[in-house]
């Protein structure tokens, strides 16, 4: 039987966006290199935007590097990894990116390997060591092809191994895709904080809140919350 609270939520954005979210069972914060080009205009290096992640939560950081060597891989990694403990390393799926997953898993570093858009690559990829796959989505929308079709068929394949990666579903950009993705098997989520607020969105959820809502007024108007510590009357 698993246990557990079920599929974790990684949060992607700007520090100053992401830090009210973080108490509300958020697993981390997923970094890209598109991402950190931005905002280290902001921040002024990859460095500094990692210590601003570092100041807002206690949660895992995934921080993704990049580089044309596995050695390189490994010395840029380690600069991170010296931050903090709360660092995992997130590299793309290449050949020079195999040998850093097993090195760093004999290290004991956690690693996302991204890009991730084929089952072999995935295979490959966790026999190397990457303690996450993580299946693109989005994409494949954009082809007009099952986005989340990859999460299911990396599901299957994981589901009975011993020590299995988790399979984090990654450049997840709507609800019904997130939604999908948790359908199809994925341990996780990695979304940007505007999907994270449009996922709680319903358009039957905030009929039944406002009916619930008015006959809480209604019992406060005559009296009947009286000894609570309601605000309604302020």
């Amino acid at each position: 039987m698993k246990q557990g609270v079920g599929p974790d939520i990684w949060l992607a954005g700007d520090p100053s966006d992401l830090q009210k979210y973080m108490n509300n069972g958020i697993k981390g914060i997923v970094t890209n290199t598109v991402v950190q080009k931005e905002l280290v205009q902001k921040y002024g290096s990859l460095t500094n935007l990692t210590k601003e992640y570092l100041n807002i939560t206690d949660k895992k950081i995934a921080i993704e590097i990049d580089g044309n060597s596995t050695q390189e891989l490994l010395e840029v990694g380690e600069k991170f990894t010296e931050l903090s403990d709360q660092i995992i390393l997130k590299i793309p799926c290449s050949q020079i990116a195999l040998e850093a997953f097993s090195v760093l898993k004999k290290e004991g570093v956690e690693t996302f390997c991204t890009t991730v858009f084929s089952v072999s690559q995935a295979v490959v990829s966790a026999q190397a060591g990457a303690d996450h796959i993580l299946p693109f989505c989005e994409p494949f929308k954009d082809l007009g092809l099952d986005p989340t079709k990859l999460v299911k068929d990396c599901y299957n394949i994981f589901k009975n191994w011993e020590g299995r990666p988790k399979i984090t579903a990654a450049l997840v950009r709507t609800p019904d895709v997130a939604s999908s993705a948790l359908r199809d098997g994925a341990d996780g989520i990695i979304i940007f904080w505007p999907v994270y607020e449009e996922i709680l969105k319903n358009p039957l959820t905030e009929k039944w809140n406002e009916i619930f809502m008015d006959e809480w007024k209604a019992m406060n108007k005559h009296g009947h919350l009286d000894d609570l510590p309601t605000k309604l009357n302020e």
